[in-house]
């Protein structure tokens, strides 16, 4: 498979998931703000640091899990930038689903320009780094956010948001190959 495959096929299974929470639960989701979105990543982020440190677990959700936790919370992090008011709606899940595949496709065309440039190296990266650098991306959307939302030279929230999704992409692809635990 080719790494567009692969990240199509995790895709897959995040949207899925995505689109039988929107059935049960609605789009309540759309009242989260920025920081709301970025501390629901942060938890996830630290509970697979955890388990990568953890003799014993008293909870059962593993890593795959945690990361397509990540990875959904990062789309609804890019759609509510682009929807620009958390506020009390209900989304269709026709439009949810619609917003989530713009947010996703905005997150694999930088994948697939990375790639090129970068020549895969994450694919001889840790799973530990993987993580380090999704808690690195939500310290600098903290500081963002401190900073009034701007920045002088730096990407916006939206790039780190993307980065994260890929991030957790990535480990959902070498797991799958069976070269990280899950």
């Amino acid at each position: 498979m080719t790494t567009e495959q692969q990240f199509d096929k995790a895709i897959e299974s995040c949207k899925n998931i995505f689109l039988k929470k929107a059935a049960d639960y609605g789009t309540a989701w759309r009242v989260l703000r920025t920081i709301s979105v970025v501390d629901q990543i942060f938890i996830k982020a630290l509970r697979i640091r955890n388990i990568q440190n953890l003799t014993e677990r008293k909870v059962e959700d593993d890593i795959t899990s945690e990361c397509i936790g990540i990875i959904n919370y990062g789309a609804i992090g890019l759609i509510q930038l682009h929807l620009n008011n958390p506020t009390v709606e209900e989304l269709s899940i026709d439009k949810a689903s619609a917003l989530y595949d713009d947010a996703i496709a905005v997150t694999k065309t930088t994948l697939l320009n990375k790639n090129h440039d970068y020549g895969e190296a994450w694919r001889g990266m840790s799973q530990e780094s993987f993580v380090d650098l999704i808690l690195m991306k939500l310290l600098r959307t903290r500081q963002i956010l401190n900073n009034d939302g701007k920045t002088l030279i730096s990407e916006g929230i939206d790039a780190n948001y993307i980065d994260i999704i890929n991030y957790a992409v990535f480990a959902l692809i070498l797991i799958d190959e069976g070269q990280h635990k899950g």
